[in-house]
């Protein structure tokens, strides 16, 4: 397997997600009416207050869960399973704790078949990229929370994906690890330009990172509003309290307060 030219316009029309509850007839849907066109090489952050669909969106455009109605295209094909055209980051960076962290970066290339000459090479290339050249002998266990999701990180790049979907992978890392992960995934990103759709409960991260932000609502899920980021690139931690960054996050909160009240607003009838 070799690499490929970048691609990852990802397009998302009228989707609906529904659950069946256990030991019920009843359907839950989880997202309703979705509709969003994602851009070759941008990043595409998405925020809602928990509940609201965020992660059952993402694992539908991986091909993980099945929709009930509607459809998510990636260069014209339609995603209905799993494919190599798309890696996923979860929030735990479920390693193998008997590989090294070049195995582990190893292991993604070994399953897709490359071919073996290359595949020391450019696992040690991506365990480089994300500053751990010096820890590709230390086994999980050795190495921190933030090293242990740059790892995961470079497993899902090294296989030169077209899109790159992350769930909440800096969610269980303090903050002040999230703050310097986001600074690496930035600079990661702006090297390869991949496609990145990444879902966060934390506003900053969410204007920090994206090129736009994607507002959801809950009961169903739904996009409330799709917000363009005009923040110059590379992003700086000075931003964090310019105007206009604040303003960002002003109007951000506002929303996911006004879902939350509803949500509250509902129970109190209920």
């Amino acid at each position: 397997m070799t690499e490929k030219a970048t691609q990852g316009r990802l397009e998302i029309s009228d989707l609906s997600i529904t659950y069946r509850k256990p030991r019920s007839d009843e359907v839950f849907t989880a997202v309703e009416g979705v509709s969003l066109t994602i851009e070759k090489g941008s990043f595409v952050t998405i925020v809602g207050s928990s509940g609201c669909g965020k992660s059952t969106l993402l694992l539908a455009m991986a091909g993980l869960i099945p929709k009930a109605s509607g459809a998510i295209a990636l260069d014209g094909q339609e995603v209905t399973k799993p494919g190599p055209d798309r890696a996923m980051v979860f929030q735990d960076a479920s390693l193998l704790p008997w590989r090294t962290v070049h195995g582990n970066v190893r292991f993604a290339l070994e399953l897709q078949r490359w071919k073996r000459d290359d595949i020391d090479e450019r696992a040690m290339r991506y365990v480089r990229m994300v500053g751990l050249g010096a820890f590709a002998d230390y086994h999980p266990h050795q190495l921190s929370g933030g090293m242990r999701q740059r790892v995961n990180i470079a497993r899902a790049l090294c296989v030169d994906p077209d899109v790159l979907l992350m769930d909440e992978p800096f969610g269980a890392l303090d903050a002040q690890t999230r703050e310097v992960m986001c600074d690496e995934l930035l600079r990661i990103w702006e090297r390869d330009k991949k496609t990145a759709i990444f879902v966060t409960h934390a506003i900053d991260e969410a204007i920090f990172l994206g090129d736009r932000v994607v507002v959801m609502g809950r009961n169903p899920g739904h996009i409330r509003d799709v917000i363009e980021i005009d923040l110059p690139r590379p992003r700086t931690n000075a931003m964090l309290d310019s105007p206009a960054f604040v303003d960002y996050r002003r109007r951000l909160r506002e929303y996911i307060a006004a879902d939350l009240a509803a949500l509250q607003m509902v129970e109190a009838i209920v």
